[in-house]
């Protein structure tokens, strides 16, 4: 939550009670464990080991309260758990995996210590431990103390499964004691909020809303076995993360470490995935101290002593000075753009719903959506993330202008600015972009999982995410940049798309993987191919070359003002020339029928073409960072040097990812990394990574 100034009314998403992750509702206490501003014990903040009384043990029949070292265990490890309130009673304690709510062990142990040493065939989940006195009804306290939440990770990490889900343990403890004077983070526009919060200390469990949750119950129903950590573990978590193929983060995960998102990033750059199912994520700083053990979070860069020191660790959002590191630049999206509704008011979740942008993306695939069309209604809330946006003929895209990437692509938006009255109007968004070599998918809400039970759209956009970005499913490559068209011929120049139609227009549109539409700017009479130079390459001014159906060689500016030539024939192409490519100053062609590569001078394109070799079934031909790339007609990428008549032969080779579906009218253009292909009456297809062998 973000709006700390207003006390949370009961919380719960519609449709769920009071069962589940939190237990029972004797277990949970009361329905908002958030403490209303004032209440609790004023001015005290409670250090391991101290109870409600001065010695440390509260009157008999007092509440029991509990903590464990860790919010993490490995198979086969150990975990010290810590009590006050028994005064050296026999305690009772159930342990119980929480996503099935098994129980996997009842002892009765000695307090103040207890050690749980955690069975290798444990599974990796989330787990609970609940501590009463036999025979006795003691009060439970509105945190829940008597519980203690932990995650079970694999002791062989990635072996198991490729998909890592965090569990959200620093927000968790973030809202305990909320409104309690020093002792919670929260609220925290409040002068006495508390700065520091300990993990060595009761409670810390889920909120009553338990936004964890729906994800967490629909996984192993529809059949996905995944590893469990907590998410401190991703606090220098390079090693961990380095097992897995994609991080799941789910729900409400608000407070991130430094280390925590660089190695989520570093993770991500280095071709591993994450999905963000889930909002307001990462907003707030925070830092970790005492070996982990203790949350710093100061809001405030004033009384940050960190501030003077190193101002990158400045507990502040993200996205605020001195730290200037918006959350979009790795999950793609951002709360500062999103809505939040409080209280009552989170009775408006039920009613809304995305629209689709893109239902041609591979994250629609199966759901039968057309663009336009609503869907997931319900789980939008109780906050939701958003980027800044653009709209074109009714497509929107992402502007970048708050630090959401350019490759974000935008396939899901919600208007949501009537959420004033219930706490914060704006937006949500659901998108998709590259981080490096890895994928990020982000659903831009919080309550996304609450609907998987029962939505068979939001069940089958899980499954599509999930299963390519574990690497279950994982595509060929290439993605939807756009949906059918009569385009034919493509080339990038000025960092803009073109393209020839069959009805010979030049169109254009923006280098991006967002289904924008083409904007006619000419005309490309009989066009069949298309190429342009890279800047600064060659001395040769960036143009347009293109190759007819009658053999001759055009050129012009990308676009001509109301008095240049649109055309200029400046010499022929080889017969059947089909694909055409400009690298190091020469013009490159390819005839399918004969199955020959050509070169040509483009310092002198009236000039003779010379025979380079065999064309390696190239149909289609485009230039990128000084190597050709080529498709087949039976859809193979291929790629070689450019090499020129006096290098002697130099074959193409396959390149790691397949070409884009086989079709002898391919067309092919490359820009800054990228390739686009297309075919008359097909989509257009983007391949980001090339030049990367499949993983």
């Amino acid at each position: 939550m973000t709006t700390e100034g207003k006390a949370p009314g009961d919380g719960r998403a519609p449709g769920q009670g009071t069962a589940g992750l939190a237990g029972t509702a004797e277990e949970a206490g009361s329905a908002d464990r958030r403490d209303a501003p004032g209440q609790g014990t004023a001015d005290r903040r409670d250090a391991p080991g101290q109870g409600a009384a001065a010695d440390g043990n509260p009157p008999s029949g007092g509440p029991l309260r509990a903590w464990a070292d860790r919010t993490s265990c490995v198979q086969g490890g150990e975990l010290a758990f810590h009590l006050t309130g028994a005064a050296g009673a026999a305690v009772r304690v159930t342990v119980t995996e929480a996503i099935g709510e098994q129980v996997r062990l009842t002892a009765t142990v000695r307090a103040p210590d207890w050690t749980l040493t955690v069975p290798e065939e444990w599974p990796s989940s989330l787990y609970r431990a609940t501590f009463d006195v036999p025979e006795e009804n003691r009060p439970t306290t509105p945190e829940a103390e008597h519980e203690v939440w932990f995650a079970v990770r694999a002791a062989r990490p990635g072996t198991a499964s490729r998909i890592l889900v965090p569990i959200p343990f620093a927000t968790w403890r973030a809202y305990t004691h909320a409104g309690q004077p020093h002792r919670g983070l929260y609220y925290a526009e409040q002068p006495y909020r508390a700065a520091r919060v300990s993990f060595a200390s009761p409670g810390g469990g889920p909120p009553p809303e338990r936004w964890e949750e729906g994800l967490l119950r629909w996984l192993p129903g529809a059949g996905y076995q995944v590893d469990f950590c907590s998410g401190l573990d991703l606090h220098k978590g390079d090693e961990l993360l380095s097992h897995y193929r994609l991080l799941v983060v789910n729900g409400h995960d608000e407070y991130w470490s430094m280390e925590m998102r660089d190695s989520v990033e570093a993770f991500a750059r280095r071709g591993g995935n994450v999905a963000f199912l889930a909002a307001n994520t990462a907003w707030w700083q925070m830092r970790l101290e005492d070996d982990g053990r203790t949350m710093v979070c100061h809001r405030d860069a004033v009384t940050d002593p960190m501030t003077a020191v190193d101002p990158r660790r400045t507990t502040v959002e993200w996205s605020s000075a001195p730290v200037d590191r918006p959350e979009n630049t790795m999950t793609g999206l951002s709360f500062r753009r999103g809505a939040g509704a409080w209280g009552e008011g989170m009775a408006v979740m039920g009613k809304e719903a995305y629209t689709a942008r893109f239902a041609d993306h591979w994250v629609f695939q199966g759901t039968g959506l057309t663009d336009g069309e609503p869907f997931a209604r319900g789980a939008l809330g109780y906050e939701t993330d958003a980027c800044a946006l653009e709209w074109t003929d009714g497509v929107p895209r992402a502007t970048g202008v708050d630090g959401t990437p350019g490759s974000f692509v935008v396939l899901a938006t919600a208007d949501l600015r009537h959420w004033r009255e219930y706490g914060q109007g704006g937006a949500a968004t659901m998108g998709v972009f590259r981080l490096g070599a890895g994928t990020v998918f982000n659903a831009g809400t919080i309550n996304w999982g609450s609907v998987l039970a029962d939505d068979p759209v939001t069940d089958r956009i899980t499954r599509n995410v999930l299963d390519r970005l574990s690497g279950t499913a994982p595509g060929d490559g290439w993605d939807a940049a756009g949906g059918p068209d009569g385009v034919r011929a493509l080339a990038v120049c000025e960092s803009v798309l073109f393209g020839a139609d069959t009805r010979g227009r030049l169109l254009c549109r923006e280098v991006s993987g967002q289904n924008l539409p083409w904007r006619p700017v000419g005309t490309a009479p009989g066009v069949l191919a298309l190429a342009a130079g890279r800047e600064a390459a060659g001395g040769l001014p960036l143009e347009l070359y293109a190759a007819t159906g009658d053999g001759r060689l055009l050129r012009r500016a990308p676009e001509a003002g109301p008095r240049e030539e649109e055309w200029a024939e400046v010499g022929r192409v080889p017969r059947g020339t089909a694909g055409l490519a400009l690298c190091d100053a020469g013009l490159f062609a390819v005839t399918p029928h004969d199955d020959t590569l050509h070169h040509l001078s483009a310092l002198d394109p009236a000039g003779p073409w010379r025979v380079l070799g065999d064309a390696g079934g190239a149909v289609a031909l485009a230039a990128m960072n000084c190597r050709l790339w080529a498709v087949t007609a039976d859809g193979r990428l291929r790629t070689r040097l450019p090499a020129g008549p006096s290098d002697g032969p130099v074959p193409f080779a396959d390149a790691g990812p397949p070409g884009p579906p086989a079709d002898p009218r391919t067309a092919l253009a490359a820009h800054a990394g990228v390739l686009f292909a297309t075919a008359p009456g097909g989509p257009l297809l983007m391949c980001a990574r090339p030049a990367l062998p499949p993983r």
